[in-house]
């Protein structure tokens, strides 16, 4: 038997490890003082509060103290990735000099393995064995380049890996939703009150969910990739079978303890408790006559 440790599966691969890490999410990215962050910080600076250990300092109290922003960020294991294979566990700290290069790896690999996180979310759903087989193709081929070296890692385009994978994504979409519900695709839906539309089945890829009111809603088979759940009110929401649905949404969404989770997916804390109190819903509108006269 061999002494080697087995790798982690790719789903360990694909979950965020901070341990693992170089607080890289805490130094590529920029910050604008906003809503979501407290302070503006340039692309490639540390955070004031990344400590030199590379844990955040005020992890705990990050939305008390104007860092929500942080706390819906996932970097789909990219991190680790980064510091413990691409530059094999060389800290920029001690090698300031492999920064760039490293910041530049981690703004790649990041979206790769988004990608790679989606392809396995669409296996899971036992797609036909055609369909399947591209997928399991285009998984084989974003874990080679995940795992290139810096200099490979800086040519490959994302964009055109990120348009071969879509399609094949709204594929195994389309048949996991057969017959499928309402299609409101990159939907303008900020804010709106969707407590009596049938969600079940929906297309929702890409829309804009920003504050809407989801209180109740039966999400079963609906697809949320890319949708934007932020401030979004799922209480007492049931997304137990919602489609492509990733923790980051689920983390910049409120919920309370009705709402229904993915058994893959943790209840934020910031949730309610509280169970849903009843809501009054609104009573639907009387449809129009033909004379434009309300019956």
């Amino acid at each position: 038997m061999s002494t080697h440790p087995a790798p982690p599966s790719q789903s360990a691969q694909l979950r965020a490890d901070c341990a693992r890490c170089f607080g890289l999410c805490c130094v590529v990215p920029a910050f604008a003082a906003s809503a979501d962050f407290a302070i503006d910080k340039p692309a490639g600076r540390a955070c004031p509060n990344l400590r030199p250990d590379h844990r955040c300092g005020i992890h705990t109290e990050l939305r008390e103290r104007g860092f929500a922003g942080c706390t819906v960020f996932d970097c789909f294991g990219a991190g680790q990735q980064v510091a413990q294979v691409t530059f094999g566990g060389r800290d920029w700290r001690d090698a300031p000099e492999t920064l760039p290069a490293m910041a530049e790896a981690f703004t790649v690999l990041r979206p790769l393995h988004e990608l790679l996180w989606y392809l396995g979310e669409a296996v899971s759903l036992r797609p036909p064995a055609a369909l399947r087989a591209e997928l399991e193709h285009a998984r084989a081929e974003l874990t080679a380049l995940a795992e290139s070296d810096p200099a490979r890692l800086g040519t490959v385009d994302v964009d055109a890996h990120r348009a071969r994978v879509n399609p094949l994504l709204s594929q195994v979409s389309d048949a996991a939703r057969s017959p499928g519900g309402i299609d409101r695709r990159g939907a303008q839906l900020l804010g709106a009150d969707l407590r009596r539309v049938d969600l079940r089945r929906a297309n929702l890829r890409g829309a804009l969910l920003v504050g809407a009111d989801l209180r109740g809603v039966d999400l079963g088979l609906a697809d949320v990739t890319g949708a934007d759940l932020r401030g979004a009110d799922l209480r007492g929401a049931d997304l137990r079978a919602t489609l492509f649905l990733h923790q980051a949404q689920v983390d910049a969404a409120r919920g309370d303890v009705r709402t229904g989770l993915p058994a893959t997916l943790t209840r934020p804390a910031h949730w309610t408790a509280l169970a849903l109190t009843p809501v009054r819903r609104p009573a639907r509108a009387a449809a129009p006559t033909r004379r434009g006269r309300r019956r």
